[in-house]
C-alpha cells in the first residue's frame, strides 16, 4: 500500500486551461513526494492536464475515466 499523502482537489465545473492553473498552484504548495488527485469533468482534462504536468516536471501516476469524470493523480 502506498503511504504517500494524497490530497483530492475537486475541479468539476472548471474548464481547461483554468483547471490546470488551479492544480499547478496547489501542487506548488505541496511537499515533494505528495500526491494530488484531481477530479475533473472537462473532457479535455484527461489529455491536457497530464501533458502540462509532465512538461512542468511532475509525475503523472494515473489517469482514470469514470463516466463523465476523470481522476488524475500527480506526484509533486
Amino acid at each position: 500500500m502506498d503511504s504517500r499523502p494524497v490530497t483530492t482537489f475537486d475541479l468539476r465545473g472548471v474548464r481547461c486551461p483554468l483547471n490546470w492553473a488551479r492544480a499547478k498552484t496547489r501542487l506548488e504548495s505541496m511537499r515533494t513526494g505528495d500526491v494530488l488527485e484531481l477530479v475533473c469533468d472537462d473532457p479535455r482534462a484527461g489529455r491536457d492536464i497530464p501533458v502540462a504536468a509532465e512538461a512542468e516536471g511532475y509525475s503523472v501516476l494515473a489517469v482514470t475515466m469514470l463516466g463523465d469524470t476523470v481522476r488524475i493523480r500527480i506526484e509533486r
